[in-house]
């Protein structure tokens, strides 16, 4: 029987004794937090193998293993590796499991997190989820250590390559790498058909609206559908936007939003100005402002976009926030920001009013008025 006193760790570097039990839980949180990558593994194998739509497209939307081995056409030897990797997964909650009433047997069913990957449907973000984990992204935070003693490199990505060069440079000279990019931010924009219901007061009223950094417009492509009379143009590089087919309440404009950004009832931001410094979202909220200088009553800006919230947001949704904050820092010199961040560059830039509505999920959406 071991006793108490033998039962306590005594190599705690601020002095204080840590028992047994604390140091193997502190063993299981590290090594657990080390491991985490082997969830989205995990995830981008169920993408790659379409395992969403499977089941999705079953009469039941449900499938026993053996059924989805069949499905997926898989050796009948590696069933026991099909059914671990699903396993994790229903732990995580991406899939559930469920008892079929007739056979007894257990079935894999879609989640709301599994739903959001199911391909073909006006929800799917399962482009965005591949971006996350795309391995070039990834690999560029191998370099955070050498970045944070590099004199030279203003962004990881800047030390990685060895040189000047930032992440938009590195895309836009990497086809493969733009078009993971575009088709992740695409994506994403699917779920904000959804958030439109509640925030149609937003956009009523208004007679245009410029999407700057809108890519390929599926955004302003959304919002057209749900307010037909609008006319919005996306504002972007002109590479990115040459040879986008228009529509007649659609227009596509090339330029960049340092320089000039077109005069309209409304500017929008969706996921934009995170991935920029203070410094260089001033310069262009001062070019908003004289856009929309020209509409009665002065005018707005529309902002979807992260706003950190320690004291109410839900644990999950935090770490989520940081999370991007962490990729906006290592990938391109941004920031994630809180609410009084968001106030101190609105008033930097000349503005005077600000409302924010939570109702994007983990981001938030922002009206801002001269």
């Amino acid at each position: 029987m071991v006793s108490k006193a033998e039962n306590v760790f005594h190599g705690n570097s601020n002095g204080n004794s840590v028992s047994i039990d604390e140091l193997f839980k502190a063993q299981a949180h590290l090594y657990r937090v080390m491991a985490s990558y082997t969830l989205p593994m995990c995830v981008k194998w169920a993408i790659d193998l379409s395992i969403p739509n499977i089941i999705h497209n079953r009469h039941s939307h449900s499938i026993s293993l053996s059924d989805l081995v069949s499905a997926l056409n898989a050796p009948p030897p590696k069933t026991q590796y099909v059914q671990r990797i699903m396993r994790l997964l229903t732990h995580d909650g991406i899939f559930a499991v469920v008892v079929n009433e007739e056979s007894k047997e257990e079935e894999y069913v879609l989640t709301p997190t599994s739903e959001l990957l199911v391909k073909g449907t006006d929800h799917c973000v399962s482009a965005m989820a591949e971006y996350i984990i795309n391995p070039t992204t990834v690999g560029f935070y191998n370099y955070l250590a050498k970045w944070t003693c590099d004199e030279k490199g203003q962004t990881t990505v800047e030390t990685a390559l060895g040189s000047s060069a930032g992440y938009w440079d590195f895309i836009h000279e990497n086809p493969k790498e733009l078009k993971i990019f575009n088709d992740g931010m695409e994506s994403d924009s699917n779920v904000v058909r959804f958030a439109l219901r509640d925030c149609k007061s937003v956009f009523e009223g208004l007679d245009s609206l410029v999407d700057v950094g809108g890519a390929t417009g599926n955004t302003a492509k959304i919002i057209c559908e749900a307010f037909p009379k609008l006319k919005c143009r996306v504002l972007d590089l002109p590479h990115v936007v040459a040879g986008l087919p228009e529509t007649e309440n659609l227009k596509f404009f090339g330029g960049s939003m340092f320089d000039f950004i077109p005069h309209a009832d409304a500017i929008l931001f969706k996921w934009v100005l995170g991935n920029w410094s203070d410094d260089h979202c001033i310069q262009v909220l001062e070019k908003c402002k004289e856009a929309i200088s020209g509409k009665s009553g002065g005018g707005k800006v529309i902002i979807i976009d992260i706003v950190i919230n320690e004291n109410e947001d839900e644990h999950d949704v935090m770490e989520l926030k940081l999370f991007s904050d962490i990729a906006a820092m290592t990938l391109l010199d941004g920031k994630e920001r809180d609410e009084k961040d968001w106030k101190k560059l609105f008033l930097k830039a000349g503005f005077k009013n600000y409302k924010v509505f939570s109702i994007f999920g983990f981001r938030s959406l922002i009206e801002v008025y001269p």
